[in-house]
């Protein structure tokens, strides 16, 4: 009996440990058997189960060149537009959040170029610079700019007015006191931005490619919507969700290295 309790301690304190790990495989599993379940009342052209998404993917996997061109496609739009946008807007978020009247004059601007959908700007994008990678790159960095720049401002202001004083008294320059204290202070909100700009040029070149498109995931999409294929349009919805995470980790990952004192903490 003994034996018995303390095996069921030590399970217990394992799945304790380690119950974090185990939330993502489970809700996969819940999130799966759900799926399948409600696809039981549903014909497969309105909600399609789980083995024919798979058996579809397989199918479009057989020939992985014509699927990876347009994974690959999708990828380096809303990589080279999220490129773009991150490198001009952290250095107009520093101008800004240094410029109190520049900010007041830039603002209504920025702002409206924001509430614009992008669904709007797309095709007016596509017409100026052709169906080409350009104004895919061009829509996703207009998508993707506005949260890395929000969110480098508020970092840059976020600093503690008076270690900057410190600094200034111990006759740190303008460059020292951005490299040794704004920077690293603002790189929380900084690295927020980045993951969400991030995701958000996903969304920017697909819309990209809804304005007009040869190849990639969002011509899959168009291709699938006007085929009636709903199986293939899971595989290509499931194909951006897994680019759009990726995005996601790769600057969690790049937070994790870049910070090593919050990694301590």
């Amino acid at each position: 009996m003994q034996e018995r309790g303390r095996s069921k301690r030590g399970l217990g304190l394992i799945l304790s440990k380690y119950y974090e790990y185990l939330l993502l495989p489970v809700g996969i599993a819940v999130f799966l058997c759900l799926w399948d379940y409600l696809a039981k009342f549903y014909d497969s052209f309105i909600l399609p189960s789980p083995r024919l998404v798979w058996e579809r993917g397989l199918e479009f996997f057989n020939h992985p060149r014509l699927f990876f061109s347009h994974f690959l496609t999708t990828l380096s739009e809303a990589g080279g537009g999220f490129c773009l946008g991150a490198l001009t807007a952290l250095p107009v978020s520093y101008f800004l959040a240094k410029k109190p009247a520049l900010e007041r004059l830039l603002t209504p601007y920025l702002v409206g170029i924001q509430a614009v959908p992008i669904v709007a700007l797309a095709p007016l994008l596509v017409i100026w610079f052709g169906f080409g990678l350009t104004s895919k790159v061009l829509v996703a960095a207009l998508i993707a700019f506005f949260p890395v720049l929000a969110n480098g401002i508020v970092g840059l202001r976020s600093t503690n007015p008076r270690l900057r004083e410190l600094m200034a008294i111990m006759g740190a320059t303008k460059w020292e006191v951005f490299f040794k204290l704004e920077f690293p202070s603002a790189l929380p909100y900084i690295f927020s931005g980045l993951r969400l700009g991030g995701t958000l040029a996903v969304i920017g070149a697909v819309v990209g490619e809804f304005a007009g498109a040869g190849k990639g995931l969002g011509y899959i999409v168009n291709f699938a919507r006007g085929s009636f294929d709903t199986p293939l349009l899971f595989v290509a919805i499931i194909a951006l969700a897994v680019l759009g995470i990726g995005f996601y980790l790769l600057f969690f990952f790049a937070e994790y290295l870049a910070m090593p004192w919050k990694r301590r903490r």
